[in-house]
């Protein structure tokens, strides 16, 4: 049984990249949004809402993404991570599946087809 795909938790730091996402998934995807600029606000977040997936950016100071993914699974945090990086190399992808990520979305994104990228990754996994 598949499971619909409503809420998603998007995470950068950057305000314009958040700012083309948060359009592109609610407007053209039609997703709730919870919107965190740094891997702290959202594992703050993450202890009163429920996205069923996160989107995470890889580089962000203080925490990056990976340093988040690693401390939402130390708190047993479950949700699904898909990364979003610029880093695109072979090495680095398969290190973010092996960490557990369900995908990866390069930076720069289409924000056309951002939610589709997205679906075809939660339908993989999920469906």
């Amino acid at each position: 049984m598949m499971t619909e795909l409503k809420c998603i938790m998007l995470v950068d730091d950057e305000p314009d990249i958040r700012e083309v996402a948060k359009l592109a998934l609610s407007k053209i995807g039609g997703f709730n949004l919870i919107v965190c600029h740094s891997g702290e606000e959202a594992f703050q977040s993450l202890q009163t809402s429920q996205p069923q997936l996160i989107l995470l950016d890889v580089m962000m100071p203080e925490m990056d993404g990976p340093t988040t993914f690693k401390k939402l699974r130390d708190h047993q945090i479950r949700t699904p991570v898909i990364f979003m990086t610029a880093k695109i190399q072979k090495a680095e992808i398969n290190d973010y599946l092996e960490m557990g990520a369900i995908g990866i979305i390069p930076k720069p994104f289409d924000p056309i087809s951002l939610s589709s990228d997205i679906l075809k990754i939660w339908l993989r996994v999920k469906g």
